[in-house]
């Protein structure tokens, strides 16, 4: 169904990813920008009460029909567990507690974790330091669709099932791409993970269960909220590998939108990087920029340039961690 793309590779440059060289030039003309750096404390106010409203809705999805609990899933509790996914993108970040306190930023981070269902937040920390050190990086960064993915959905219908699987292949790719040891805390994110899941069983069924685990896949696949997935890295235009988005969205995803920012500032939490645009608007007010989430899906999905292998790539070099 549809035209296959036309692309049959990833668009490989033998540059360093950017956003270093961008960090240091935006400080030594904006040292202001350091101002924003730092621990957000609203941060675990709101995460807690999203948390609180996901357990009461739990609460009050145990006698509904189950059309009516993958309804709820995916127009009201998927997207509130969308949302805590980038709550727990920030707390990757150390943005709830500090970088001297990385152990409260992890269990934290289990913590805004539980109404998703499935343990992911460790996890997460362990592959998006990649993510950040080695954009783009062949074999390091697991945000790339492997090669399988993009000659297997290269026309519009294939891409749209691959949107749906998205987070499939988000869990599956780093085993595949970049595997690492478990540790001890993606363990304890697991037990912890299952002792809330037990809990909700015991309190109200299986219902909740499901409200709980369809939601966060349904909207982590074809979704609008989605659309930051695509938007943030696949390339509409020939040598732009990170793009913004300043629309409305923001408001329920952290900012996430301001991707380009986060990307020069990843210590700047989510709720302070539009004062990064405004401090150093020189910077961002003429690259190029998502105006429509919805849209970028739409346009990924129906254009024959654009797919998988949309992504930039290069080779980098390792840098070993003390």
């Amino acid at each position: 169904m549809g035209n296959k793309i036309t692309r049959d590779d990833f668009e490989w440059v033998y540059t360093e990813q950017p956003h270093s060289t961008r960090r240091k030039d935006i400080l030594a003309k904006h040292p202001e920008i350091k101002s924003l750096m730092g621990p957000d404390p609203n941060l675990k106010w709101v995460v807690t009460a999203m948390v609180l409203t996901q357990f009461l809705a739990c609460y009050l999805v145990q006698d509904l029909s189950w059309k009516w609990v993958l309804f709820w899933a995916y127009a009201f509790g998927g997207c509130i567990n969308h949302s805590l996914t980038l709550a727990i993108h920030d707390i990757s970040h150390n943005v709830a507690f500090g970088n001297k306190d990385a152990r409260s930023n992890r269990l934290f981070g289990m913590f805004a974790n539980l109404p998703i269902g499935l343990p992911y937040s460790v996890s997460f920390k362990k592959y998006h330091v990649d993510h950040h050190r080695y954009l783009g990086g062949d074999g390091l960064d697991v945000d790339i669709p492997t090669e399988l993915e993009a000659r297997l959905f290269c026309t519009p219908f294939r891409k749209v099932i691959w949107l749906f699987l998205q987070p499939l292949f988000y869990a599956l790719r780093p085993l595949c791409v970049n595997p690492k040891p478990l540790s001890r805390m993606e363990l304890l994110n697991g037990f912890v993970q299952l002792i809330y899941d037990l809990i909700i069983y015991q309190l109200w069924g299986l219902k909740p269960l499901v409200y709980m685990v369809a939601g966060s896949i349904l909207c982590m696949g074809l979704h609008p909220i989605s659309g930051h997935f695509i938007a943030e890295h696949y390339m509409y235009l020939k040598g732009y590998e990170t793009y913004s988005y300043y629309g409305p969205l923001n408001l329920i995803t952290f900012n996430v939108g301001y991707h380009m920012e986060h990307h020069d500032f990843p210590s700047i939490p989510g709720s302070r990087l539009p004062q990064v645009k405004k401090m150093a608007p020189e910077y961002y007010d003429n690259l190029p920029q998502h105006d429509s989430w919805v849209r970028v899906l739409w346009d990924f999905v129906f254009c024959d340039s654009l797919g998988p292998f949309s992504r930039i790539k290069r080779n980098c070099r390792v840098f070993k961690e003390e």
